[in-house]
C-alpha cells in the first residue's frame, strides 16, 4: 500500500460585522453647512493569524459643503481605519480576502474649519483554505483496485495591480471651477488566458460643475477598459474572481481652458485583484481487496469548493421622497451632491438572484423665500434581480454593486423623484462533499478452499467487481472464465470460478 495525496480549495464566509470609526477633516475656510458626504472604504493590507485577521485601510471622503459666505466648495480627504476579524473558520496560512463597506455616514460636529464625522463600517471576509486529501494506492499480484478520475476543485493563486483609466470631456462653455469628481468602477467580463487573465470593465465618472453663468450642471462619462494580469498556472479553463476598487485619493482631474470652453482630463487610478480557482481530474481508488487477505478498508469524506463562473448585469431602480412640511420649498433642484450605497442582502430564489439595499443622494436646492441652499438626503431601498442559470440554484452568492446616473428632479416644490442605475457582479460557488479511501490494513487471510471449481449463483443487476470481490479472485479470471456472460447482469444467472490450490 502506499499513501499518496491531492490538494483541494474549501472556501468558508465569514458573516459580517460592523465596527465604528471617527473621521475628523480640516478645511480651508470656514464651513456654514454641510450639504453631502461622498464616501467609500478600500481595504490596503491583510494580517492573517490563528483565528483571527487584522485589517487595515482608507476610508475615502468627498464632503460638499456651503462656506460662510455662500460659496459652494468640496474637499476630498483620507481617513484611516483598523478593524479584527475573528472566527474559529481563519487559520494561519489561508487567504482571506476582506470587503468592507460604510453602512452609515453621521455629521458629528461642524466647528469653523473642522468637520467630524461617525462612521460605521461593516466587514465581511472570504476564507480560502487549500489541504492535502490522503488516499491510497495499491498494487501487487494479489491486490486488486479499482480506479476512477474524480474532479477536484483547487486554488491557482491570485494577482493583483494598479492601472490608470483617462476620460475626457468638452464642454462648450467656460466654467467657474469643478466641484466634484466621482469615479466608480465595476467589472463587466473576465477571461482566462494560459499564465494571464483579461478583466474588461467600464469606469464612470460623475462631474458636477459650476459655469460661468452660475448654472450649476452635472455630466457622465464612461470609459470601457481591458486589462491583462499575469497569473502563473493559469488556465483556459480557470473560474475568475475580480475585484475593482477605485483609488479616490489619487484621482486626477485637470481643467484644461479652450477658444470656446474648457476640456477636463481625469486619470482614475483603479486597483484590481484577482483569485483564481479550477478543476482537476485525479485518480483515485475507488474500491480495494485483496485474493489472499482480508483487509480493513477506510473510506474519509472531505469538503471542497467548486467555484462557477460569475455574472454582471445591470438593473434600473426608482423611489419618491415628500418633504416635512417644514421644510423650506424647492424652488429650484440645483443638483445632486452626492450618491451612496448599501447592500444588506442577496440570495436565490426561483431561478433569481435577488441583490437588496438602500441608495442615498444628498440633493441640494434654492428656496427663493429664504433665498438659500438646502439639501435633503433621499433613502431609496431597492430589490432588484436577473435571472440566474440553472447550475447555480444551490449555490452560494457574494455580490459587489455600484451605483451609478443617478438623476432626481422635483415636482410640485416638494416632491423629489429619484432614478438610478446599479451594476452588479454576482459571484458563486458550491459546497461538494466526496469520499475516498484513506487507509487498508491486513485482518486476516483468505480461507484456503478444499475445491477446485464452484457454482456461484448471481443475483440480476450485480457487476462482474462485485462478484469477485465477494469471492477473493481476480476480476479478469471471473470474466475470462465466463466469457459467454455480460455485465451488469440482466437476470440471475449462475457463474462458475475454477480456484487453483494454494500450496
Amino acid at each position: 500500500m502506499e499513501k499518496n495525496t491531492f490538494r483541494v480549495v474549501k472556501k468558508k464566509r465569514v458573516e459580517r460585522s460592523d465596527f465604528n470609526v471617527e473621521c475628523n477633516i480640516a478645511v480651508d475656510g470656514e464651513v456654514g453647512k454641510i450639504f453631502s458626504v461622498c464616501h467609500s472604504a478600500c481595504v490596503e493590507n491583510v494580517e492573517v493569524t490563528e483565528g483571527a485577521v487584522n485589517v487595515t485601510g482608507n476610508i475615502d471622503l468627498c464632503v460638499v459643503y456651503e462656506s460662510v459666505n455662500g460659496e459652494v466648495l468640496s474637499t476630498n480627504q483620507a481617513c484611516a481605519f483598523s478593524s479584527k476579524i475573528e472566527s474559529d473558520q481563519i487559520s494561519a496560512g489561508d487567504k482571506v480576502c476582506v470587503f468592507v463597506d460604510i453602512v452609515e455616514c453621521t455629521i458629528d460636529n461642524v466647528s469653523g474649519q473642522n468637520i467630524k464625522l461617525s462612521l460605521v463600517l461593516g466587514q465581511r471576509a472570504t476564507v480560502i483554505s487549500c489541504y492535502d486529501v490522503p488516499s491510497v494506492d495499491a498494487s501487487g499480484e494479489n491486490i486488486c483496485a479499482k480506479r476512477e478520475n474524480i474532479s477536484v476543485s483547487t486554488y491557482v493563486g491570485e494577482a493583483s495591480e494598479v492601472f490608470a483609466v483617462e476620460s475626457e470631456a468638452s464642454i462648450k462653455e467656460p466654467i467657474r471651477k469643478v466641484i466634484l469628481c466621482d469615479s466608480a468602477v465595476s467589472v463587466k467580463n473576465t477571461e482566462c488566458k494560459t499564465d494571464y487573465v483579461v478583466v474588461t470593465g467600464e469606469v464612470v465618472e460623475r462631474i458636477l460643475y459650476l459655469t460661468e453663468n452660475d448654472r450649476y450642471e452635472t455630466i457622465y462619462l464612461t470609459e470601457n477598459f481591458k486589462e491583462e494580469v499575469e497569473l502563473a498556472g493559469v488556465t483556459s479553463n480557470a473560474t475568475l474572481e475580480a475585484y475593482l476598487d477605485v483609488k479616490r485619493q489619487e484621482v486626477k482631474c485637470e481643467v484644461v481652458n479652450e477658444e470656446k470652453g474648457v476640456k477636463i482630463l481625469i486619470t482614475a487610478p483603479i486597483a484590481l485583484r484577482v483569485c483564481a480557482f479550477k478543476e482537476e481530474e485525479v485518480s483515485v481508488v475507488k474500491d480495494l481487496y485483496s485474493c489472499k487477505e482480508r483487509l480493513d478498508v477506510t473510506t474519509e469524506s472531505f469538503d471542497m469548493t467548486k467555484e462557477l463562473n460569475a455574472d454582471h448585469f445591470e438593473a434600473k431602480f426608482d423611489g419618491v421622497l415628500s418633504l416635512d412640511e417644514n421644510a423650506p420649498r424647492i424652488d429650484k433642484l440645483l443638483f445632486v451632491a452626492g450618491a451612496n450605497l448599501f447592500v444588506s442582502n442577496s440570495y436565490i430564489q426561483n431561478g433569481e438572484v435577488f441583490v437588496e439595499g438602500v441608495a442615498k443622494a444628498n440633493v441640494v436646492y434654492l428656496n427663493d423665500e429664504e433665498n438659500s441652499l438646502h439639501s435633503v438626503t433621499m433613502e431609496v431601498p431597492f430589490v432588484v434581480s436577473d435571472r440566474a442559470r440553472d447550475e447555480v440554484e444551490d449555490a452560494k452568492i457574494f455580490v459587489d454593486a455600484v451605483l451609478y446616473d443617478v438623476d432626481v428632479i422635483a415636482k410640485k416644490g416638494r416632491d423629489l423623484f429619484f432614478d438610478g442605475k446599479l451594476k452588479v457582479s454576482v459571484y458563486y460557488d458550491i459546497d461538494e462533499v466526496c469520499a475516498v479511501i484513506t487507509n487498508a490494513s491486513q485482518t486476516s487471510e483468505v480461507f484456503e478452499r478444499d475445491c477446485d471449481m464452484e457454482l456461484v449463483f448471481a443475483k440480476a443487476g450485480e457487476e462482474a467487481w462485485d462478484i469477485a470481490k465477494k469471492f477473493s479472485v481476480q476480476e479478469e479470471t471471473l470474466l475470462l472464465q465466463n466469457p459467454d456472460i455480460t455485465f451488469p447482469l440482466s437476470d440471475d444467472a449462475n457463474l462458475i470460478l475454477y480456484y487453483q490450490k494454494l500450496k
